[in-house]
């Protein structure tokens, strides 16, 4: 018993020291691209290829940047952009879940409006911009619109392959035991389509974003801050250390959100057996 003991200690030790590890390996790596970045950035700084007013230093940019973290007019940008984010995301999950769990499941429904899914998913949300400025207005509406036009596809097409993963044989079970079609997507469907479904939702935040930053430069809506105000701002201004330090927020936070769905995902992953946790 002690013996046994001993020996799962040292194994949750050993665990224990290879996360940490991995963890200090993951962000050394992202250290040194970092450093390699600002090196380069500097080095076509100290070229003269541009001038300081185009192209300006990273220091100046930091500056810049240092500036805005203490100044409430950022927060509220930001606190505008992720409210929009949060609910055209949200839309987006829910009428892509509900559509992908109905096509997953109906081959008439499929093989009519799969394509249809799939060529929504490809198309540039840019270009639903003047249809939404004409149907909705320049308001929030249109914003929204977008960015669910953008990102349910991904999330339904996440459902729909989740569920042509699933063994026939368990559902054929699942049947047998008496699961009618809501008992059946709930108990059966979707925990087993999760892995993938996460990997949609992965994608269809990343189209969300996207979809968002571009609305935000398209539709101004008076009298609110936004991130994509701030960068308009900048660019009427002329001030390039603003417009990359606004930058550097957007792609932190699509970074900080998609390490997020990240983690959710190998947990997910590890759950079900997909992937060995002693090599994570």
């Amino acid at each position: 018993m002690v013996g046994s003991g001993v020996a799962e200690l040292a194994g949750s030790a050993r665990h224990t020291a290879g996360r940490l590890q991995s963890v200090l390996a993951s962000l050394w790596a992202k250290a040194l691209a970092l450093l390699v970045v600002l090196g380069a950035w500097q080095l076509v700084c100290l070229s003269g290829w541009k001038s300081s007013v185009v192209l300006p230093s990273p220091a100046a940019v930091g500056a810049t940047l240092w500036q805005q973290l203490h100044d409430a007019v950022l927060w509220q940008a930001v606190s505008t952009t992720m409210m929009r984010a949060v609910i055209g995301f949200g839309l987006s999950l829910l009428i892509g879940t509900v559509i992908g769990s109905v096509l997953s499941r109906n081959k008439l429904l499929r093989n009519t409006f799969g394509p249809l899914i799939t060529g929504l998913q490809t198309m540039p949300a840019i270009a639903w911009f003047p249809f939404a400025i004409i149907f909705f207005g320049l308001n929030t509406s249109a914003i929204l619109f977008v960015i669910v036009i953008g990102a349910a596809p991904s999330v339904a097409l996440g459902v729909i392959s989740g569920a042509d993963h699933i063994p026939p044989l368990q559902l054929r079970a699942s049947k047998t035991m008496g699961l009618k079609r809501f008992a059946l997507y709930r108990y059966v469907i979707l925990p087993a389509s999760l892995p993938t479904f996460v990997s949609g939702l992965r994608q269809g935040w990343a189209f969300a974003w996207r979809s968002l930053m571009a609305g935000e430069l398209v539709v101004m809506v008076a009298g609110t801050a936004s991130i994509g105000v701030l960068l308009e701002n900048a660019q009427n201004m002329s001030d390039m250390p603003l417009a990359i330090a606004v930058m550097i927020v957007v792609l932190v936070i699509g970074i900080i959100v998609d390490s997020v769905f990240g983690v959710a995902d190998r947990q997910i992953r590890r759950y079900w057996g997909l992937v060995d946790g002693d090599r994570e």
